[in-house]
């Protein structure tokens, strides 16, 4: 293990237990999906350690769905999720369905019950929670505890074969009813549930609880490691006891992580589901979710993703993670691979006065932080569109952009100079009217005349008109972290822009196409609405970095 330097606590305990050959077979990660819904990026964040420790170690890891719960579960969840692993680049060794083992477990559930450290129980759930104490007072034990071990087999059985509705019954673990650890205190580890499994269709009715199914699983697969989030810290020993009493010999090891957790971001799951289910957004792939369905809808890469989750690092506390170092990592991985190219959000028109009917091409570089991205033809007419910002009729000291009587270049092009205000009957600036020096052509000898503003443009005769979606954080910062999600949301997460002006080439795009509006942000074609009739650009991030800025403080 020489060559081998850890970079976080974890890849620190794995050198430990290969060093001392704690399990004799190679290192074995997995990555444990429930198929309930869509992938978010605190997800990556586990991807990003199962494998990429898998890899470090010349390990492997599997995909595994640990699809127990057949009410919520789906297909399209199972889908959904191997397109965002792959998207992300990742690839797993083998892909494997917790609902392959349900004849495992039930065999390690009868061990139990045969050995005497599980029972039925008939105790309604109430019931339960009240049996089960507090955290300074012990539990009860459940009159039905000490059944026999073959009244307990032969209601196990019944269970099985669906003589009881739903919640009649339930198998627990025979444990300790005053243990310190609630999740030791006699857990449930198979309930019964009439619903339809989108694997094994109407074979079973009775399933088991995820604490059960978990560490069996693990081991069966080999696997060495099995990393989980911090909220599974406390079910550690009932993990160990499992494995313990169904007979694992050299069972894997779990070791915990901190969760993401990123500023006015919602991680969970569910509340992303209602967000989705009560229609405050466009589905588990609306731009503004951070799903990774969502983040590729809106023009994140999975370089930059990958780069988020390995600078926000793995730690043992939780922590919160500012989201401007996630648009940071966008940032730093589309600069030099981004073109650059122009649109008018809020458009005003200018016509050249002076200019030449006929027009002309011009050549401007794709991305001047990288030559070799080389050059593009874009039309010039005497009719042209600017943003309304960059005009003002009564300027400011320093405003150096357009103003009458005042001059400015047009990137790649010439500079001009405000002659005229035109304006409709309610006083409205609708165009102005500006002269042109012929002799400033960019790049053209002698045109190095200075001016101190510099304005993005488009052709107002070759240019298409797009859809432009402007988007913001879904929760409001201002309300507390302890008010519900759907009270938090920032019911101005989302500004549609519908008469934007783009250059011709962003007509012609294949989605997801990324690019930077020049002086605007970073901005993606909607891979669900985007059409060259009429485009749909979402922004990414704006241009403005926070996140250095504050590292430079």
């Amino acid at each position: 293990m020489e060559n081998i330097t850890a970079s976080n606590f974890i890849e620190e305990e794995i050198i430990k237990d290969i060093e001392a050959d704690r399990f004799g077979r190679p290192i074995q990660t997995r990555f444990p999906p429930e198929p309930n819904g869509y992938l978010h990026i605190g997800h990556a964040k586990a991807i990003c350690i199962d494998f990429l420790a898998a890899k470090k170690f010349n390990g492997k890891c599997n995909l595994r769905f640990d699809d127990t719960n057949p009410t919520k579960e789906d297909t399209e969840y199972v889908d959904s999720i191997q397109e965002d692993i792959h998207w992300l680049g990742f690839q797993w060794d083998a892909l494997r369905y917790a609902s392959s083992y349900f004849d495992t477990y039930y065999e390690c559930a009868l061990k139990l019950i045969r050995d005497g450290k599980a029972y039925v129980c008939d105790l309604t759930p109430e019931q339960m929670r009240e049996y089960r104490g507090t955290l300074t007072e012990p539990g009860k034990e459940s009159p039905y505890r000490n059944r026999s071990v073959e009244e307990n087999l032969d209601l196990f059985e019944r269970m099985k074969n669906g003589e009881f509705e739903d919640g009649a019954r339930v198998l627990r673990a025979k444990i300790d009813m005053a243990s310190p650890n609630m999740n030791m205190r006699d857990p449930a580890i198979y309930r019964i549930n009439h619903s339809v499994h989108h694997q094994t269709g109407t074979k079973w009715c009775i399933y088991p609880m995820y604490d059960f199914a978990h560490p069996i699983e693990d081991a069966v697969e080999n696997v060495t490691h099995s990393l989980c989030s911090l909220e599974f810290e406390d079910h550690r020993p009932l993990y160990e006891w499992v494995l313990e009493n169904c007979g694992f010999e050299r069972p894997p090891r779990q070791i915990e992580f901190a969760r993401l957790n990123i500023t006015r971001v919602p991680m969970s799951k569910r509340y992303l589901r209602r967000l989705v289910e009560e229609g405050l957004v466009d589905g588990w792939d609306d731009p503004r979710m951070p799903t990774l369905a969502g983040l590729r809808r809106r023009g994140f890469t999975p370089e930059s993703i990958i780069d988020f989750c390995q600078r926000a690092g793995v730690a043992k506390a939780n922590s919160i993670v500012d989201g401007a170092l996630l648009e940071h990592c966008l940032r730093e991985d589309a600069k030099l691979r981004a073109p650059r190219l122009m649109a008018v959000l809020n458009p005003l028109k200018v016509e050249l006065i002076n200019y030449p009917e006929e027009g002309e091409e011009l050549e401007i570089e794709n991305n001047p932080e990288n030559p070799e991205m080389g050059s593009r033809k874009v039309k010039f007419s005497k009719e042209l569109y600017i943003e309304q910002e960059d005009f003002m009729e009564e300027p400011p000291k320093k405003f150096f952009r357009l103003a009458p009587g005042r001059e400015v270049r047009l990137k790649g092009a010439y500079i001009i100079k405000c002659e005229e205000v035109v304006k409709d009957e309610d006083g409205q600036t609708v165009k102005l009217l500006c002269s042109v020096d012929m002799g400033s052509k960019s790049g053209m000898p002698g045109a190095d005349r200075k001016v101190k503003g510099t304005l993005h443009w488009v052709d107002a005769r070759s240019c298409a008109e797009a859809d432009v979606r402007i988007y913001d954080y879904l929760l409001r910062e201002e309300d507390g972290e302890d008010q519900d999600v759907t009270d938090r949301f920032n019911s101005e997460s989302m500004t549609l822009l519908n008469h934007a002006k783009v250059e011709e080439a962003l007509a012609h795009v294949e989605a997801p196409f990324l690019c930077q509006f020049l002086r605007m942000g970073y901005f993606c074609a909607d891979s669900r609405l985007y059409t060259s009739q009429r485009p749909v650009f979402n922004r990414t991030v704006g241009l403005k970095d926070s996140w250095a800025k504050l590292q430079k403080k």
